[in-house]
């Protein structure tokens, strides 16, 4: 586990290490109000005990999505430091628990980010999700057909040209299914999350 938190950490650092204006990108162009923005990502997860329990399943997973989102409003706050641009959109989800046992998850997001725009290419974000969606996993910590999940987070997209950029980041998970049937202990889990993002005006 030390190692994959080191792992998040030093893609985070790199990204940072990128943060260098740059004049040839036009931030406003690119996150105008109504742009369109599709993005296809994929994440790694792996639950952690935040609750100190002694009974724990660990399990691990990774996820695929496709993002439709669009740019509601033009960028805000222009003359302080959170100047940005919202996004809001919805993601089909699917995930996959690969261990300790063979199981899914799939549903659907919706999803909001907030782009931070005073560094040229390299744009950070915050985002959070919420979705719901159906499920056959059965674990001591949830075991239902239905579950919700969600999440809250932060990364950057590097834009490789005016209109596309890659993108990765840290999320902080939960799953549960709301008391809609038992047991209904839910799990957290940290994801690593990779994507690209194209933007069309």
């Amino acid at each position: 586990m030390t190692l994959r938190i080191g792992l998040i950490a030093g893609v985070v650092a790199l990204l940072f290490a990128c943060a260098t204006p740059a004049a040839a990108f036009d931030a406003e162009e690119t996150f105008k109000k109504g742009t369109f923005v599709l993005s296809g990502e994929g994440a790694y997860g792996w639950q952690f005990d935040v609750e100190q329990k002694t009974r724990v399943t660990y399990l691990e997973y990774y996820d695929v999505g496709v993002r439709f989102s669009l740019l509601p409003l033009e960028p805000l706050g222009r003359d302080h430091f959170w100047y940005g641009s919202l996004e809001m959109g919805f993601e089909p989800l699917y995930q996959k628990y690969t261990e300790p046992k063979d199981a899914f998850w799939a549903g659907l997001s919706a999803v909001s980010r907030y782009h931070f725009l005073r560094l040229g290419r390299f744009v950070p974000y915050v985002e959070i999700g919420g979705s719901a969606g159906g499920t056959d996993l059965e674990i001591r910590e949830i075991n239902s057909a239905f579950a919700f999940l969600v999440f809250g987070g932060l990364g950057a997209s590097f834009f490789i040209s005016d209109k596309t950029a890659v993108y990765a980041g840290y999320r902080w998970q939960h799953v549960s299914n709301a008391n809609t049937s038992q047991p209904n202990r839910g799990f957290e889990a940290h994801v690593m999350v990779g994507g690209i993002s194209f933007y069309f005006p």
